[in-house]
């Protein structure tokens, strides 16, 4: 459970970083599991997959992601549903709630790109712009140099802006330039095993990778069970949910 500071912490800034959740036997299962996974992903990739799924310059050793683990992965499924997990995501969005999609972030050494500045609410379109969560969980510890989270501090007061996606990279929704400057972008290190939880309004980016160590994470969003997704930027297969609380 949050502490009182935690909770204002979040309020205020709109994210919040929470060190030591997972044990490193959770994460080296965790890791086990990815590699498995990345393997047999690779092995059946369409062509249009390899556009979504690989960094830019498409090599099998770039893989920039992997979809919806909580649905398919047991081992992910168990860190989603996580009691430390749930209770702090059902302290700041309130009861009852699912994981409706979630992703691996590979982000490996030296080829790892850039995620540019967004919010995951256009991405979703609730109904209740304080109904979703994002649980980032740093498998590796994630830092400046290979990549960590930056936030708007207070961003998430404001309202959902609007995006684009640039023509060739479909996936990279991300707000004007000029919207960006209005917020001063602050690095969000983790520990692995820690977690960064911020608000679905919440304008966030990651930089590129240029170190010699992978940043893999995994990232749970959390969306209340009253709520829906009425106006998602992307479509998501609700036929997927997992249903944590």
């Amino acid at each position: 459970m949050l502490t009182e500071y935690q909770l204002s912490t979040f309020q205020e800034t709109g994210h919040l970083t929470v060190e030591n959740v997972f044990t490193q036997e959770d994460i080296s299962k965790a890791l086990q599991d990815i590699e498995s996974w990345s393997e047999e992903f690779l092995a059946r990739m369409s062509e249009e997959q390899r556009r979504w799924f690989l960094e830019r310059g498409g090599t099998a050793q770039a893989l920039r992601k992997l979809d919806n683990p909580a649905y398919h992965r047991e081992q992910f499924q168990q860190m989603a549903k996580h009691p430390d997990v749930v209770a702090i995501v059902e302290q700041l969005i309130g009861s009852g709630v699912s994981v409706f999609f979630s992703q691996v972030f590979m982000k490996p050494p030296e080829v790892g790109g850039p995620k540019p500045v967004h919010q995951d609410n256009f991405y979703f379109g609730p109904n209740d712009l304080d109904a979703t969560l994002t649980v980032w969980i740093a498998l590796d510890e994630a830092t400046i140099e290979n990549g960590c989270l930056y936030y708007g501090d207070g961003s998430h007061k404001r309202e959902v802006l609007e995006h684009f996606a640039p023509e060739d990279e479909p996936f990279n929704l991300q707000v004007e330039a000029d919207l960006m400057k209005q917020f001063e972008m602050t690095p969000a290190p983790v520990p692995s095993g820690g977690i960064s939880f911020h608000h679905g309004n919440t304008l966030h980016q990651s930089s590129s990778n240029t170190s010699q160590r992978p940043r893999r994470a995994v990232a749970f969003h959390y969306l209340r069970n009253d709520a829906k997704l009425t106006k998602p930027g992307l479509p998501y297969d609700l036929d997927i949910v997992v249903k944590v609380s």
